[in-house]
């Protein structure tokens, strides 16, 4: 039987938007999507479709990919299917808004892995850079009751096993676990592949699989919120200009000591 990989996905704001884009609605506590900017699919999500089609390649698997959220702009979530991927399953409701609450989204993700019948091998990236938590991944191997190795630059899977190359601060460690797990990426893995034209045309004819929140067989008190969400804004910042003058350059340089050590920086 071929491998089973599900790759988990996420649809976020294009990162390198202009600063002046990035819009807050004070009252909904929502960021505001440019209309002129689409989004794209998270940059460690698409190391995580890497990392899975370098497995597809070199033993034979079966890859799908997972995302959960209100709406999508297809074209950009096809990206993966493009890359190699052979399978999108998008999780759209209005319901599934909530992506602030890792828990909530972790608990999404896993009933839709529980619907597709379980997977031997399940990658994502380390975080999304939207909210940067770093949590869902973690909060998915632990409701599928799997291991979960962080922080992969390397992944392999041999017989019945996963064996990774983990990022620690001086180097890496070789970690392995029994299959099924979950594997999180980082941009060390490598560059991702570029979608060759053969693969945007074989995406535009693949039609994903959409389920709602009453086809996972969940019911929406099941996903209570852990995380209550106060406020969200744009922190503001000012900056001061003093020209520190003086007799010469050696009297100069003492009324700035001073002038620090009065500030307390040194």
């Amino acid at each position: 039987m071929a491998l089973k990989i599900a790759v988990l996905v996420k649809q976020v704001l294009d990162p390198e938007m202009p600063v002046a884009a990035f819009r807050i609605d004070a009252g909904t506590k929502r960021v505001v999507p440019p209309p002129s900017i689409p989004p794209v699919v998270n940059g460690f999500d698409e190391n995580a479709v890497e990392a899975a089609l370098r497995i597809k390649d070199a033993a034979g698997a079966a890859v799908t990919a997972i995302s959960m959220g209100p709406s999508f702009a297809l074209d950009v979530m096809k990206k993966p299917l493009s890359m190699g991927a052979d399978e999108l399953v998008l999780l759209q409701d209005q319901a599934f808004d909530n992506t602030s609450d890792a828990f909530f989204t972790a608990q999404v993700l896993a009933s839709a892995v529980r619907k597709l019948g379980g997977f031997d091998l399940i990658i994502c990236g380390r975080q999304a850079s939207d909210w940067d938590n770093a949590q869902v991944p973690l909060g998915v191997a632990e409701l599928l009751g799997v291991a979960c190795i962080s922080l992969g630059k390397k992944v392999e899977v041999q017989g019945a096993k996963v064996v990774v190359e983990r990022l620690i601060p001086d180097g890496y460690e070789v970690v392995e676990a029994s299959l099924p797990a979950l594997v999180t990426v980082s941009n060390e893995l490598g560059q991702p592949r570029y979608p060759t034209l053969r693969g945007i045309m074989a995406a535009t004819r693949k039609r994903p699989t959409i389920w709602k929140l009453s086809d996972l067989g969940v019911a929406k008190e099941q996903l209570q919120p852990r995380i209550t969400l106060h406020n969200l804004f744009v922190p503001q910042r000012s900056k001061v200009c003093e020209m520190i003058e003086g007799d010469d350059a050696a009297d100069a340089g003492r009324k700035l000591a001073m002038k620090l050590r009065e500030a307390k920086l040194i």
